[in-house]
């Protein structure tokens, strides 16, 4: 039963959330780039999940202290691939596409991306707990995850989108928009992580309610301003 189980849990905290999300924006997206959108954020986890198995052995052949390993791993491995690869999505698949023509569109894309990243990434998870895993556990995880690391990837790209969004609209920000973005994005998502796994007592949960809490304020104040923008964007 693991199988449909984990198939199951681990895409719906992302439908959920994309439901969500698609209720903010007033001219709905053509189904089929959602889908689309969707199915490759899906896809790229596991060029991450290689990459991150990967360069974990070439990180300790440097022999750098435990400590200094981790946080590499953690926020140049794990944040900065996962977010540079969700980004990859939104540039290939979306960003010369008719489809987009809203500033809002941008951040939304780029949160679908990452709620089909997040869907694969809570199958493999869920995976992980073993073939004979019973059905409590399974959605203990995925629940947890649904408000946990799921949110997290729509959260952080979405705020990465406003900034893109800002680098098509201004195009002599660019230069500067696109890095901040990816920046944040990266640097909130290792330090979630790294408050999830090494943190201690209160800190394990307060911090990472905190990165969420900050960045769902941002990002609502973000899609206000974008939703206030009526001019066209061409890429």
């Amino acid at each position: 039963m693991i199988i449909p189980l984990a198939i199951i849990f681990g895409i719906v905290p992302s439908l959920i959330w994309l439901a969500f999300y698609l209720r903010t924006d007033v001219h709905p997206e053509p189904n089929r780039m959602i889908i689309k959108v969707f199915f490759w954020g899906m896809l790229v986890t596991i060029p991450a999940v290689l990459i991150e198995l990967g360069l974990l052995p070439f990180l300790k052949s440097f022999a750098l202290s435990e400590t200094i390993t981790f946080y590499l791993y953690i926020f140049i491995v794990i944040a900065l691939v996962e977010e540079v690869l969700k980004y990859g999505v939104f540039h290939f698949v979306v960003l010369h596409n008719k489809a987009l023509d809203e500033a809002i569109d941008v951040p939304l894309y780029m949160i679908i991306s990452a709620l089909g990243f997040a869907a694969l990434e809570n199958i493999f998870i869920l995976f992980g707990l073993g073939f004979a895993a019973p059905g409590g556990d399974v959605l203990a995880l995925s629940a947890f995850r649904f408000v946990g690391a799921t949110l997290l990837h729509a959260l952080v790209s979405g705020t990465f989108g406003y900034f893109i969004a800002i680098s098509i609209l201004n195009p002599r920000q660019r230069l500067f928009a696109i890095p901040i973005g990816l920046g944040v994005a990266t640097f909130l998502h290792g330090l979630f992580n790294i408050y999830i796994i090494k943190g201690q007592g209160v800190e394990q949960l307060l911090y990472p309610v905190l990165i969420l809490t900050g960045l769902g304020i941002f990002l609502f104040v973000a899609f206000k301003y974008l939703k206030r923008i009526t001019t066209k964007i061409t890429t």
